[in-house]
């Protein structure tokens, strides 16, 4: 697809997203691999301390830039998290997750011990502070507290499922016609997967894409919400990156689905199959890697394998009738 025909595509409105991505992060032709050179790695520090470098050998330094970890250490730090039913991996800049990594299995999903109605949105006290998403932000901002993880997922122990109503789960989605509705029908399309395969995993997070205006640039931007000042990014777009594994999860073959959704209304006859793309554009958008240790040889094209296609079910409706109990 040419420069031109994409600014036209991506012009045509955020339910076309998938597509933009793809094209936009894809490569324009093949290339064969070039070998990689791997930069010196910090050597691990103290406990409380930032990682230690040490100069080139023969090369003596007038300077010792690492004395700042005497002050602390400024980060990134992931502020991973291993819950009973997914482990998540925060960002503190957009107060949004980087990732989150749950495991359904036909046993998981047949054990009804958990019930939402139990289960209240909470701040995540392992968050710093400062660096945390709260309660208020979402107030009157327009957006649901989309979970990552879907609570549905997790009703196997009532404990797991209020893990995942911590607001470190969460990301601002629009509500009617994508987390109530088609985004929901996505999240039972990921458990339906568990009638064919016996183990199925599922990373979900937060995309900020650029787009093309006027003037013919591209421009990352997105809306913050908070209360009294901004404080959580909504994401342009969501990903979903799904593993369906076969008996033998160790060498058997692994079918992988890549998908890109717009974070707007996306009617509900959309084929799933319209948000299908490789593996590699989620990679380069989220600046993450996903099955570098999955050798190509078992990788099998979720969708050649099995229909991806939503059932649509009435989410919304449900959910307003349970607000007004």
């Amino acid at each position: 697809m040419s420069k031109v025909t994409f600014a036209i595509v991506a012009g045509a409105g955020a339910a076309v997203g998938a597509a933009a991505t793809a094209v936009l992060f894809s490569k324009s032709s093949p290339e064969a691999p070039m070998p990689t050179t791997t930069a010196p790695v910090p050597s691990p520090a103290a406990a409380g301390k930032g990682p230690s470098f040490s100069p080139v050998a023969g090369v003596p330094s007038p300077v010792n830039p690492s004395g700042l970890f005497d002050y602390g250490f400024p980060g990134p730090v992931a502020d991973l998290a291993a819950r009973s039913a997914f482990i998540s991996s925060y960002d503190r800049r957009t107060r949004n997750p980087h990732w989150v990594a749950e495991h359904i299995t036909p046993q998981s999903l047949a054990q009804k011990s958990g019930d939402r109605k139990n289960s209240q949105f909470l701040e995540d006290p392992t968050i710093p502070e400062k660096f945390r998403a709260k309660l208020k932000d979402y107030f009157r901002s327009g957006y649901d507290r989309g979970h990552q993880v879907p609570a549905a997922d997790c009703k196997w122990s009532q404990s797991a499922m209020d893990e995942t109503f911590y607001l470190s789960n969460m990301c601002p989605q629009v509500g009617e016609g994508f987390n109530r509705d088609y985004w929901a029908h996505f999240e039972d399309f990921c458990r339906r997967l568990t009638n064919r395969y016996p183990s199925v995993r599922v990373v979900t997070g937060p995309l900020y894409l650029p787009r093309q205006e006027q003037d013919g640039k591209w421009y990352v931007k997105y809306e913050v919400v908070g209360s009294p000042a901004p404080n959580v990014a909504v994401p342009t777009h969501f990903y979903k990156v799904i593993f369906a594994e076969e008996k033998d999860s160790k060498t058997g073959p692994v079918a992988v689905g890549a998908f890109v959704l717009p974070n707007a209304v996306i009617p509900n006859n959309k084929p799933l199959q319209e948000f299908e793309v490789p593996l590699e554009v989620v990679e380069r958008a989220a600046g993450l890697e996903f099955a570098e240790k999955l050798p190509v040889q078992r990788r099998k094209r979720l969708c050649a394998e099995t229909s991806c296609s939503v059932i649509v079910k009435e989410y919304a409706q449900r959910q307003r009738a349970f607000e007004k109990k």
